[in-house]
């Protein structure tokens, strides 16, 4: 039996409390930790069978990090990941590693040059003992026929195809053993716009067709509501807000979420030209030492004391469906301008500070 999310779907992925600290350490003989990278902080997530969750934020929030301890590529330095109702160990099992599959971002990188595509996308066969010889051919032939590749090219090198052909190979080579979950680690950000609508469109059919699940993570907050049935925002290790998709895009609760937004492309050049810029101000925290409390407070327009000295929780807010999350302490409110909020904190910070001299 699998959990039933209180507001619907099966939960085929739950993340409860999941913390994965990458140490760093120093030492030529005798090495010894000095502090830690806290790439993924204390993550509560749900993903629901047969949906698309996105996950968005800036590069070095811990997207690519979680996705992959949801894939048992890294294990978790703390906290719990359930496939189905079943723990996820250190170490996953056969039977897991079927069920879960991974598209990585780079086409270029994820595909041995020296081995042909036929070797490449059957290797799953071979791993789990499921088909050999023309069995195994025909298999892989299926297989680049279904991602809109040529089977008759099973014997070519990786080289011999364009970019966005081979991120088909390697969409193809995550379906060889018909996976529940496929996690899509930003697999359009290195194609051309033409080429990731090719790809993108893709996934959507095979998910329909062959009832997967995603969680895909991308930068470009187009693609994210295209293809999601709900998103997660990601800032410095947390999970900032949550909602279903078409929630989150109309009616964002979280500075960091409408500043995202804010920044998004618009087809309509008329609406683009009327929306308002949130230009947030400082970098990004390092992750080895992050801010206390609310780790977006040093940036955010809304920043009140309590931000510094006490962190949000994950909940919904008064006036927002069961299932949009949001972690702040003052969230946005419809119409509310944060443009010009954001502006006055940046002329206060550039205004020279008055004095008598003495």
């Amino acid at each position: 039996m699998t959990e039933r999310s209180e507001v619907g779907g099966d939960v085929l992925v739950k993340v409860e409390g999941a913390y994965k600290h990458f140490p760093i350490k120093q030492g030529i003989i005798f090495k010894h930790e000095v502090a830690r990278v806290h790439a993924v902080d204390g993550v509560d997530l749900e993903v629901r069978r047969g949906e698309t969750l996105g996950i968005v934020g800036e590069s070095g929030c811990g997207k690519s990090t979680l996705a992959r301890c949801i894939t048992g590529l890294h294990p978790l330095t703390k906290g719990r990941i359930l496939f189905e109702g079943k723990e996820v160990g250190p170490t996953p099992d056969k039977a897991f590693r079927r069920d879960v599959q991974m598209i990585f971002q780079d086409p270029y990188g994820s595909l041995n040059p020296r081995r042909r595509v036929g070797s490449i996308i059957g290797d799953p066969f071979d791993i789990h003992g499921i088909a050999d010889g023309a069995e195994r051919k025909r298999r892989v032939q299926e297989l680049m026929e279904l991602v809109g590749l040529n089977p008759e090219h099973y014997n070519r090198f990786p080289a011999e195809f364009s970019g966005g052909q081979r991120q088909r190979i390697g969409v193809a080579r995550a379906l060889a053993l018909r996976p529940k979950l496929i996690v899509c680690d930003e697999p359009v950000s290195a194609l051309d716009v033409s080429i990731q609508a090719q790809v993108i469109n893709l996934l959507k059919d095979l998910q329909e067709e062959l009832g997967l699940t995603y969680i895909f993570i991308a930068h470009d907050l187009s693609v994210v509501e295209y293809v999601s049935d709900r998103v997660a925002v990601m800032y410095l290790g947390k999970i900032a807000e949550n909602a279903e998709a078409e929630e989150l895009y109309a009616k964002p609760r979280h500075p960091y979420t409408n500043a995202l937004l804010s920044a998004a492309s618009i087809a309509d050049p008329d609406e683009a030209e009327k929306r308002e810029r949130i230009i947030l101000t400082g970098d990004v925290p390092s992750p080895i030492k992050p801010p206390p409390a609310c780790r977006f407070h040093p940036r955010c327009p809304k920043a009140q004391a309590l931000c510094s000295t006490e962190e949000p929780t994950l909940i919904a807010h008064e006036g927002d469906i069961a299932d949009h999350l949001t972690a702040c302490h003052f969230p946005v409110q419809i119409g509310e301008n944060l443009a010009e909020a954001q502006a006055g904190i940046a002329q206060e910070s550039t205004e020279p500070t008055l004095g008598v001299s003495e």
